[in-house]
């Protein structure tokens, strides 16, 4: 297994700087994303550490090698594109098989580790097929074994699920989850999608304007965002106004511009205006709209959406005369009885689940 570690990794195109300052380390055998907007500079650091961009300074480590100026041939990484790439006119054995055939295996191995590679991936019938003849999740299928299959030290996925439909997607998540796992190969994955960073990685790395935002632990960046960016980028969430009232060591109280008064747990940041971030998840709805205890919003229900395992509402909280409404999005899992437009909530929130963060 081969750790990842990237120092001051820098990439210019003219004026352009497209990757700036990075540095990140991706431990052995983990499953490790780059996520990001269009443009944030995600492609071009994967592109780097596979060798076909050249960083214009920095490093990149495998293990204790610097690899940032060695050819991608000689990096020994196995890459899966966007839109699959396999050659139309050979069968997927044969697709699988090509990369050892250049490596000049002999023919007994191609053949074991071709065989093995296809059976890796569930798709061990279908090694006489065309391309043409398989559906979009089996040639991501054939794509995987064909990267796998020289037994790389790194693999790399550049956004892999993007051209599937969404429960094809869901059944490729948990099929990349099971290779890297059966494997145990370090693998670096791109993409725009929240959940599929969220539902599979070890840990993630958060991209924009080609400086990486925060890193660390899917459930500890979407619990615990560094900033507004990342916790409106990771998911839903509503953004309050608010100031300090007053903290301690482990305890702070603020007060909204609707007047409600919500404390969070440390750690916080020592600002005295800032935003409150608040998961639609996180609320719990309790009815009639009488005050309850701990933290919680009072208002009306404007909308509300039904989706089956879901209901989303807006709710407009009270507000003081004069002020700026303010309206936020609940979500009410297995909603058996939402609640009816105009009908009078209040939102309770656990204190751990208020997430201030400074403007």
């Amino acid at each position: 297994m081969t750790a990842i570690r990237i120092e001051g990794l820098i990439k210019k195109f003219g004026d352009t700087v497209a990757v700036s300052s990075v540095n990140l380390e991706i431990p052995s055998g983990s499953l490790f994303f780059l996520l990001g907007p269009s443009g944030c500079g995600k492609t071009t650091l994967l592109r780097m550490i596979a060798g076909f961009t050249e960083p214009t300074e920095g490093r990149i480590y495998f293990g204790d090698r610097n690899v940032a100026r060695t050819p991608a041939n000689e990096r020994n990484t196995g890459m899966v594109f966007q839109n699959y790439a396999l050659w139309p006119h050979m069968s997927v054995f044969e697709n699988v098989a090509f990369g050892l055939e250049v490596r000049r295996l002999g023919r007994d191995a191609i053949r074991e580790k071709a065989r093995r590679a296809l059976e890796l991936v569930r798709m061990g019938e279908y090694a006489s097929r065309k391309p043409s003849e398989l559906s979009g999740g089996q040639q991501q299928r054939v794509a995987l074994a064909r990267a796998v299959v020289f037994e790389p030290s790194v693999l790399l996925l550049d956004e892999p699920l993007s051209n599937l439909d969404a429960k094809l997607r869901l059944e490729m998540r948990q099929e990349i989850r099971r290779i890297v796992d059966t494997l145990k190969i370090t693998t670096v994955y791109v993409t725009h999608d929240q959940d599929e960073a969220l539902s599979l990685a070890d840990g993630m790395a958060v991209l924009k304007g080609g400086h990486v935002i925060q890193a660390g632990a899917p459930r500890a960046m979407y619990r615990r965002p560094a900033n507004r960016f990342v916790a409106d980028f990771l998911g839903d969430t509503n953004f309050l106004p608010a100031i300090l009232v007053r903290s301690g060591a482990s305890e702070a109280l603020y007060k909204t511009a609707a007047g409600n008064l919500v404390s969070t747990v440390a750690p916080f940041p020592e600002a005295s205006e800032l935003s409150l971030s608040l998961r639609p998840e996180a609320f719990r709805i309790s009815r009639g709209g009488a005050q309850a205890s701990g933290n919680a919003l009072v208002g009306a229900v404007r909308s509300s959406i039904y989706l089956g395992g879901v209901a989303q509402h807006e709710v407009m909280l009270d507000v003081p005369a004069g002020a700026a409404e303010s309206v936020v999005r609940v979500a009410e899992l297995n909603p058996k009885n939402p609640p009816a437009i105009g009908e009078r909530v209040a939102l309770e929130i656990d204190a751990d689940d208020v997430v201030p963060l400074a403007n």
